[in-house]
Formats: C-alpha cells, structure tokens, sequence
C-alpha cells in the first residue's frame, strides 16, 4: 500500500530535478542531513524548495495533490514505510504531517530520513514546535553569486567576518544597467532567461495569486482585495527604508477617508509574513554598550526586488531615468537605489546564513547614522556594509562606516561598501570597495 504514495512520483521527481542550479543552502544540506533526521526548508512559493529536497529525495509525498494527502492522513504509518529520505512536499496542507515526522524521529533519530518543504506557515499550528528533531532551514530566492553572471566572486564573506581582512581584488564587467536588469530578473529561478513579457507576466500571476488564493488558505477571505494590493504597492515603495506602518498605509490609501482600520493591515502583515512574501531586515541589538539610542524599526524588504519593482510598474529604462512611480515613497533618494540596496540584502542574506551568522540594519534613533546591512558573526564580530548605485566611493560614503568603527573598535571584523562598478580593493583607510557581483559566500 505504501508503494501507492509512489505511483507517478518518478516522473515528478525528475521533472523537479532536471536542469537544476545548485544552491548555497545545498552545500548546507551536504553538511547536515546525513546527520539530521529531518529538515524543514522554508520559504515563498517558487523559490525553489521542491527541486532542492527532490535531488536527495528516494521517495515523495506531494500533498498538494488530494489523492496522496487522503492516503497519508488516513494510514500515518505510510511515513515509515516509504524508502528514505522522503520528501515531504507542502507540508503545511496537512498540518498534522509535522507531528507525524516529529513522533517517527522520536522513535528512530538516523540522520537523513525527512526533508519537509512548505511554502507559508500552516492554518493550524503543529502541537509541537519540533524543536530537537525538525530543524529549519531558510531558503530565499538566488542570490548574485547564485545566478549566471560573466564572472564568479572574488570577496568572501565568510573570509570578512574572520577579522583577517583578507586582500580584495578582482574586476567586474557588470555595468549599472545590467545590475538593473538583474532587479527586474528575479531570483525566482523558473523566472531566470524568460522573456521580458513573459517574465513580467509570470510576476503579475504570483502577485494575483496572493489575493485570488494564498490569503484564502491562510483562513483569511479578503473583502477588498484592491487595498490588500494597494497596501502592498506601498510597501514596495517603502522598500529598504524604516518607514512606519502608518506611513505606509496613508501611502496605501491617499485622501481616502474610508481607511482600512490598522487591525485590517496588521492581518496584511502577518498573513504576507506567514507567506514568506515579506522579509524585514531588524534593528540590531548589540550585546554590549558601545551602542546607545538605535532605532529598532526594521527595514523593509520583500521576498525578492522583482516583485516590489513589479508592484510599482518600474521598467529598465525609467529605473535609469529615475521617472516616477505611480505611489508614494517615504524616500527622497533614487527607486533604483533602494531596489539595489534590497538585491544586495538578499545576496548577503544568503551568504550569511551560509556561513551562519545572521543580519541586520543599524540606524540611529536621530537618523543620523545608519548602516544598510550588520553581519554578526557567532562569536559576535561584525561586517558593517554600505550599498551605493554608483562606481566611486569618497569620504561622504564611508562617514557612517567610520563612526561605527570608532566605536567597535575591534568588534568590527570588516567594514565595506557594495558598488556598481568595476574593480574590488582596499582603500588607504581600510575599507573595502567591492562590486555587488564580486561579493560570494
């Protein structure tokens, strides 16, 4: 009977498989599952969880698909009598399933035997966390160094937080138009080398697809589906800025006096969260006093920079021409500076997972120091990075990277500014200037 959870996974298996790009998080799954007995991968739909599991997959469960949910919910026991690993897909369709690999690796804790996938959070909470035999693993779209760029990186983050400061060389044919088309490519992988219009097609049905169906798995049927989307634009134009909630909402419904009440938005918020479609970057908190008085509101960021450029109606050229978007944004800087600014977070987001450390922003509660992206480190040391859509970098550039140093003193492994242009170094002072596409794991 268990052999009925297999019929047609062959073909499925494969088709997940083939021309598969390998990813950052597989050399962290080469690591750890032959000596875990389950991980969850997390992250939005399409990101490419399913391709990922499937390549060490033996056996599949697909319960997205009705007849294989019916068959597990109704006989449990199909969980151990399937060959290992078995690839739990959608996982969150059937809520209980978690229970189910959590009691099986009670009862036998081998190390690679479940590989969960899920694309948002479940509408019923699992009974138990997991915690001890289900470990997360976060999965976000391709960063740069994922995708097929004219050159490899030369700058290793995991080499900055060592402290070393490691020589920073190497040269980059990349040119500021093509870092906007990287933006407008997205690191959704079925989207990479599509046709412009089939791509900006593509984006508007994972976009529609939140209101038409994801929300509605989530318990949650949407009146007004136009101020769901509306609010969402706005937090697009808010992209990589600290912008208040409430900013962001009046941005969402200018001079309308039937406002949806904060309670509404906050369901936005959590459902989007729940999704993996929103992805804040937050405030850092140091461990020691060095620091006073930081901001904590977090920066915000969606699943990947395609999308909020999507959301906006930006194009290549009026990107470029920095022509206005149809919404409101709480910045009076360059819509191409806060997408590039999102499309380095993403990168070094998963670089820093890759090299286990995790990130944040920094910004004063004045506003008058800022850091775009902290990589901490596990032994606490940090990689201050500033991101600037331009070649050069003067003195006006590395002020808030040298106030920082000021006070971290050695806490502070690496400091660096991401560019636009051509050529990695060191400057007299210390600080590295590196290419976006030069920057790897």
């Amino acid at each position: 009977p268990a052999n009925a959870l297999m019929i047609g996974r062959t073909t499925s298996l494969h088709a997940m498989t083939s021309q598969y790009r390998r990813r950052l998080v597989d050399d962290e799954l080469d690591e750890l599952f032959p000596h875990l007995a389950a991980i969850a991968i997390e992250g939005p739909r399409s990101v490419g969880k399913s391709a990922t599991a499937a390549r060490r997959a033996t056996s599949a469960i697909l319960l997205d698909q009705p007849d294989q949910l019916t068959l597990l919910d109704a006989d449990p026991s199909r969980l151990d009598q399937l060959p290992p690993p078995l690839l739990i897909d959608e996982w969150q369709r059937l809520p209980r399933s978690w229970d189910l690999v959590r009691r099986s690796v009670d009862a036998n804790p081998a190390g690679g035997r479940f590989l969960l996938t899920g694309s948002a959070a479940p509408l019923t909470a699992p009974a138990h966390s997991g915690a001890g035999r289900i470990v997360r693993m976060r999965m976000r779209p391709m960063s740069l160094a994922e995708r097929d760029l004219p050159e490899r990186p030369t700058v290793s983050l995991r080499a900055l937080l060592s402290g070393q400061r490691p020589a920073i060389t190497g040269t980059s044919s990349l040119t500021l138009s093509d870092y906007t088309e990287e933006i407008l490519a997205s690191g959704f992988p079925a989207l990479r080398g599509l046709p412009e219009r089939a791509r900006r097609a593509q984006l508007d049905s994972y976009l529609a697809r939140l209101a038409d169906v994801d929300f509605e798995e989530q318990g949650h049927r949407l009146n007004r589906p136009a101020t769901m989307q509306a609010w969402l634009q706005a937090y697009a134009a808010a992209t990589a800025t600290t912008a208040s909630y409430n900013t962001i909402l009046d941005a969402a419904t200018p001079g309308d006096s039937n406002k949806p009440a904060q309670s509404t938005t906050a369901v936005y918020r959590d459902v989007l969260t729940k999704l993996w479609m929103l992805d804040p970057l937050p405030g850092w908190l140091p461990t020691t006093n060095q620091l006073q008085r930081l901001a904590q509101r977090p920066k915000h960021h969606l699943a990947d920079p395609a999308l909020a450029a999507r959301l906006l109606g930006a194009t290549a050229e009026g990107l470029l021409r920095n022509e206005p978007v149809g919404r409101p944004r709480p910045s009076d800087g360059l819509l191409l500076g806060q997408l590039f600014e999102s499309l380095v977070a993403l990168s070094v987001r998963v670089y820093a997972q890759h090299a286990e450390a995790t990130c944040h922003h920094l910004r004063t509660q004045d506003g008058s120091h800022e850091i775009d992206v902290l990589v901490e480190g596990s032994d606490r040391r940090v990689v201050a990075i500033e991101t600037k859509l331009a070649a050069g970098v003067d003195a006006s550039d590395v002020q808030h990277l040298a106030w920082l140093a000021n006070r971290l003193g050695t806490q502070l492994a690496d400091a660096v500014v991401i560019t636009t242009g051509t050529d990695a170094y060191r400057r007299r002072d210390g600080i590295a200037v590196v290419p976006a596409a030069l920057l790897g794991p």
